[in-house]
């Protein structure tokens, strides 16, 4: 299969990181977090004529999700979001935009669950259910090209924040521990913020694990 390509926009309010996973071959790629729907963003998609698939989402949380609309209106695809974080997407509250911004939400979202496959782009995207950081965090593992997105439960030497409604200190560690760090040493993690990082490198350096 062709290299995946992946892509990172930093955009939104607290700097998340967007990534668009590219099919070199076919053109064909999934966004993943869409924090905003910037213009220069929408243009490169056009111009390297890139087709998107589908936007996945790795939580609910505004800062990941305030660029859904941009993107659904462009191109008309589906929106994922784990199961347990479905109700999240509908409530300002829980989503935490009423606290940040003048509140978000989006509606047509369809729910995921622990060991789905989502097949998009040419590749397979294994759903794991991390809650934690919130109840229905998940990554989204490719393993033909040895790439996790992990959104905010596993960061560079850290993992996300769990003094959120919803949030497990000791989920979140187990949910790293027993379904993140059992992959190969480098395999390639894609964060919801700050830069990226190795499998390997988290299970020797990261205090949390």
């Amino acid at each position: 299969i062709e290299k995946m390509k992946v892509e990172r926009f930093v955009t939104g309010i607290i700097s998340t990181n967007c990534y668009l996973a590219v099919n070199e071959e076919t053109r064909q790629a999934v966004v993943v977090d869409p924090a905003a729907c910037p213009s220069y963003l929408l243009s490169h998609i056009k111009s390297e004529g890139i087709k998107i698939e589908a936007l996945l989402l790795t939580h609910a949380h505004f800062d990941h999700i305030m660029g859904i609309d941009g993107f659904v209106d462009e191109f008309h695809v589906p929106v994922y979001v784990y199961e347990e974080d479905a109700d999240a997407m509908t409530d300002p509250k829980l989503n935490q935009s009423s606290v940040y911004t003048g509140g978000y939400t989006y509606e047509g979202v369809k729910s995921i669950k622990e060991g789905q496959i989502l097949k998009l782009a040419g590749y397979d995207f294994e759903v794991f259910h991390t809650p934690g950081h919130t109840k229905g965090g998940c990554c989204y593992y490719v393993r033909s090209e040895g790439v996790l997105f992990s959104g905010d439960t596993l960061f560079q030497n850290s993992i996300g924040r769990t003094d959120f409604p919803g949030g497990s200190m000791s989920d979140l560690v187990r949910a790293v521990k027993e379904k993140l760090m059992v992959l190969p040493d480098e395999t390639l993690v894609y964060p919801g913020h700050m830069g990226e990082t190795t499998i390997g490198h988290e299970k020797t350096h990261n205090p949390f694990l």
